[in-house]
C-alpha cells in the first residue's frame, strides 16, 4: 500500500516506552504512526500532518485527556479518537464517549485489541471500501497486491521454489492446519502470511501469537476470552484469539514452547471449533485455521513428553520445511539485490553497486541467522558505505567457513551468550532499544521481554 494511502495515527501518551512499542507494532502494518509524549508535541504533529486517528491517554502531564479530546474534536471533527487509560472508571468512559471518542481501552491491553478497535473506525472501513472498489474496477490492481505478498519471499533455488509451491497448495485448502519448520530467520512467518493472503481467508484477520510469551495466569483468557467479572481485572467482556480469528488464521509462532497445560485445551478447540469464554457457559462456534511454526525438533519434544503427540497430529495436516540459507546459496544474490533495492531507497543512497567477489564470499558463509541475518547485514553495509560501491569489507564476514572444533562449555551456554549479545548490542546502539532490536533482527517487544527475563537494566547514566 502506498504511504499516502495509509491511515495516519498519532499516539499521545506520556510513557515513551509505550508509544515506542505501539508505534513499532504499527510499523509493518497498513498504518503510519507518529509519537508524542506531551500535549504540546501532539498539537505540533496535528498541525504538520493530516491525522486520521488519535490514540489518547486520559492522564497527561499538566493536562486532562478529556479536555484534549474536546479541543481536538472541535478543531478536527472528522478525526477518530480512541481513549486509553490505566485508571479509567465508568464516569470517564461515559464522558469520553459523549465528547466524541470512538472507543475506550483500559491498560494494559493487547496490541491485537487496539488493531481490532482501529478496524471498526469509519476511516478504516472507508479505506477498505475504496480498496475493494478499485480491485473490482481494475483486476490488475488485485494481481499487483498478490505480487506484493509473494515479493516477501525471494529465491531461485529448487528448494525455495518447492516451498513456495507447497505454500500455494496449502492456500488452496483453507481448512487444513499447517506446520512450518525451519531454523530461526528462515522466513517462516512470511510463508504463513503467503498461505493466508493467497487463500479464501485473506479478507479476515491474521493474528500472530508467540506461544511462549503468554503468562500462565492469562493463558485461557488470551485464547478463549472471558466474561465481565469472571476474575479480578475482567472489567468488560473480551474475545480471545480463537474468536477473533473467526474465518481467518491464527498464527502460533514457536508452537513447541507452548505450556503443556494449555495444549489439551488448544487440541479440543482445534478439533471441535467450539469454545467457551472464561466465566461463561455459552458455546461459541468459530471457524479458524491454525498455522504454526517451530525451529525446534518437535518430535524430540514429543518423545520427552513436553509436547502432546495428538496435538502435533492435529497441527501437522500439512508440513512445510524451509531449508537454511547455507543449504541454498544460489538464493543469496537475489536476496542481496532485493535488500539493496529496499534499503537504498529507504536510506536515500541510490545506485548502489556490489563487487562480484562479495557474492562469492557470502556463499561460503554459514549464516547462522539465515535470511534475517543477511537482511540486517545488507542494511548495515549500506548504512556504513562511504560511496555507492559495496565491497566485502562492508559485509564483515569470514571468507571461509570456520573449521569444526570442539566447543568450550562457555561457547555453548546459550543463555550466557544471549545476555552478552544483548548487552553488546545495547552498548553499540547507545542504549536505544528500538535501534538495538533492529540490529538484533527482533521486534522491540521481544527485546523488552528478553531484557526483563535476564534482568538487563539500563542505568540513567548510560542512556
Amino acid at each position: 500500500m502506498d504511504k499516502n494511502d495509509k491511515i495516519k495515527i498519532l499516539i499521545l501518551d506520556d510513557e515513551k516506552q509505550f508509544t515506542e512499542e505501539l508505534s513499532g507494532f504499527f510499523e509493518d502494518s497498513e498504518f503510519e504512526s507518529f509519537e508524542a509524549n506531551t500535549v504540546a508535541e501532539g498539537k505540533r504533529l496535528l498541525c504538520l500532518h493530516v491525522i486520521d486517528l488519535l490514540i489518547l491517554d486520559v492522564r497527561l502531564p499538566g493536562a486532562n485527556g478529556l479536555d484534549v479530546l474536546k479541543e481536538v474534536k472541535t478543531q478536527y471533527p472528522c478525526m477518530e479518537v480512541i481513549i486509553i487509560s490505566a485508571h479509567g472508571d465508568m464516569d470517564t468512559v461515559i464522558k469520553a464517549m459523549r465528547l466524541g471518542a470512538f472507543d475506550y481501552l483500559r491498560k494494559p491491553f493487547r496490541f491485537i485489541d487496539i488493531q481490532i478497535a482501529i478496524e471498526r473506525t469509519q476511516k478504516y472501513l472507508q479505506m477498505q471500501r475504496k480498496l475493494k472498489h478499485m480491485e473490482e474496477k481494475n483486476s490488475l490492481i488485485s494481481k499487483t497486491l498478490e505480487k506484493k505478498i509473494n515479493r516477501q519471499f525471494i529465491g531461485i533455488s529448487p528448494q525455495i521454489l518447492e516451498v513456495f509451491e507447497q505454500a500455494i497448495i496449502a492456500a488452496n485448502y483453507p481448512d487444513a492446519n499447517v506446520l512450518i519448520t525451519g531454523e530461526s530467520g528462515t522466513g517462516k512467518e512470511n510463508i504463513a502470511r503467503i498461505i493466508h493472503y493467497s487463500s479464501s481467508r485473506k479478507d479476515h484477520i491474521f493474528a500472530a501469537v508467540n506461544s511462549s510469551a503468554i503468562t500462565d495466569t492469562l493463558l485461557e483468557s488470551e485464547f478463549f476470552g472471558h466474561k465481565k467479572g469472571s476474575f479480578t481485572g475482567a472489567f468488560t467482556d473480551k474475545m480471545g484469539y480463537f474468536e477473533v480469528c473467526n474465518r481467518g488464521t491464527l498464527f502460533l509462532d514457536e508452537i513447541a514452547d507452548m505450556p503443556f497445560n494449555l495444549q489439551a485445551k488448544i487440541l479440543r478447540a482445534t478439533e471441535e471449533k467450539v469454545i467457551t469464554r472464561v466465566g461463561d457457559t455459552n458455546l461459541i462456534h468459530t471457524d479458524f485455521r491454525i498455522i504454526s511454526t517451530t525451529n525446534h525438533d518437535i518430535e524430540e519434544r514429543v518423545e520427552r513428553k513436553n509436547f502432546r503427540l495428538d496435538l502435533l497430529h492435529r497441527l501437522n495436516t500439512l508440513h512445510i520445511h524451509i531449508p537454511a540459507l547455507r543449504e541454498r546459496p544460489e538464493d543469496i544474490k537475489p536476496l542481496v539485490e532485493h535488500y539493496i533495492e529496499v534499503f537504498s531507497t529507504k536510506l536515500n543512497k541510490p545506485d548502489i553497486q556490489v563487487a562480484k567477489e562479495v557474492f562469492a564470499v557470502l556463499k561460503k558463509y554459514d549464516f547462522p541467522g539465515n535470511v534475517r541475518e543477511l537482511r540486517n547485514m545488507t542494511e548495515r553495509a549500506i548504512m556504513l558505505c562511504k560511496d555507492n560501491s559495496l565491497g566485502i569489507d562492508d559485509f564483515r564476514v569470514k571468507s571461509h567457513r570456520a573449521e569444526k572444533e570442539t566447543p568450550k562449555v562457555e561457547e555453548v551456554d546459550l543463555r550466557l551468550n544471549e545476555i552478552k549479545m544483548i548487552r553488546k548490542a545495547l552498548q553499540m546502539c547507545k542504549y536505544n532499544q528500538q535501534t538495538t532490536a533492529d540490529a538484533l533482527g527482533i521486534h522491540r517487544d521481544a527485546l523488552s521481554r528478553k531484557m526483563k527475563k535476564y534482568n538487563i537494566k539500563i542505568n540513567k547514566t548510560e542512556e
